[in-house]
């Protein structure tokens, strides 16, 4: 298949991409590099069926570029958009353009060659949800703007799976995917990173583990490969179209309780707490029984078993 992959050179992207071309596809990773690396693409970036083209995913000519090179377009794997928790705040204009009007771009791409069409969505989808475990159909609330912009990417991811439906609606072949919480070596772990990575960062840098509030917040910690056996899934089977995949594992811990299993995999490590991010829900908890009855997808990767595979992967 000719497969396009936004984001491709990000920490989900880059791995989703080395899976499709040892598949025997041939794959364009477009990527504005604002986040990904093409460090993170080291070990197929050489390989004759693979691309990674530099450029916008709201620019209609770089997109285009992109299908020249693949010669058509099968499949479209929309991963671009400015993720990381402190950006949602502090830069909510940048995270509303980049993720809702790139898109409404690739959507409009994926029509006009009549490809396949995965949207990676994401939790934040729900915005501040009542029920758990959180299962598509139930409500998505978002809280008075005026107290934060946290839900500038929820919001945006909200939108972009009602656009997905909308083109569903219009004939798209189109399935959404919900990653919670994913991690693996190549996860960011600077300031704007998540927790699993800066924990792991700052364990290396002999600082405290720092903790948001009493750490008492939870979270299903999903391991990169079982992210990515669920992406392909979604791309590759015959599936109706519009449907929803929750990603997430059903070990749901707390965020001290990672600190803890995060302190075991080195020694002599301090704990520290400040506050947490506005917005930040208290529980988050995937239903993943579509995701097992229509892809055959559940996580298989224990929490304990990544953390030790990702310490020594940093360490080696």
């Amino acid at each position: 298949m000719r497969i396009l992959v936004t984001g491709g050179a990000g920490f989900i992207g880059s791995s989703l991409c080395e899976k499709l071309i040892q598949s025997g596809h041939k794959v364009v990773a477009l990527d504005s590099m604002f986040r990904g690396s093409a460090a993170n693409l080291a070990e197929i970036v050489d390989h004759n069926g693979f691309t990674l083209y530099t450029g916008d995913v709201r620019d209609v000519d770089d997109l285009d570029a992109c299908v020249d090179i693949l010669g058509g377009l099968d499949l479209v794997y929309h991963l671009a958009a400015i993720n990381g928790t402190k950006w949602f705040h502090e830069a909510a204009h940048s995270v509303i353009d980049v993720n809702i009007n790139g898109t409404l771009r690739t959507l409009e791409i994926a029509m006009a060659h009549d490809a396949k069409y995965v949207f990676a969505s994401s939790p934040e989808a729900f915005g501040e949800p009542i029920l758990q475990p959180m299962s598509d159909g139930d409500p998505m609330i978002f809280t008075d703007p005026k107290q934060h912009q946290r839900h500038s990417y929820g919001g945006s991811k909200y939108l972009g799976e009602i656009a997905c439906q909308h083109a569903a609606r219009d004939g798209l072949e189109v399935a959404i995917v919900r990653p919670f919480n994913a991690y693996g070596p190549r996860l960011s772990g600077d300031d704007y990173g998540q927790v699993v990575a800066m924990f792991f960062r700052q364990m290396q840098e002999s600082k405290p583990l720092n903790i948001h509030g009493d750490g008492s917040q939870t979270r299903s910690f999903t391991w990169i490969d079982d992210v990515v056996d669920g992406f392909v899934k979604a791309g590759m089977l015959d599936l109706p179209t519009g449907e929803v995949f929750n990603l997430g594992s059903q070990e749901e811990v707390s965020i001290q309780y990672l600190a803890q299993k995060v302190a075991e995999c080195g020694e002599g490590v301090e704990f520290d707490s400040t506050e947490g991010y506005h917005g930040d829900v208290k529980r988050r908890l995937p239903n993943i029984e579509n995701s097992a009855n229509m892809l055959g997808w559940e996580a298989t990767t224990s929490l304990q078993e990544g953390l030790q595979i990702m310490w020594r992967a940093l360490n080696s």
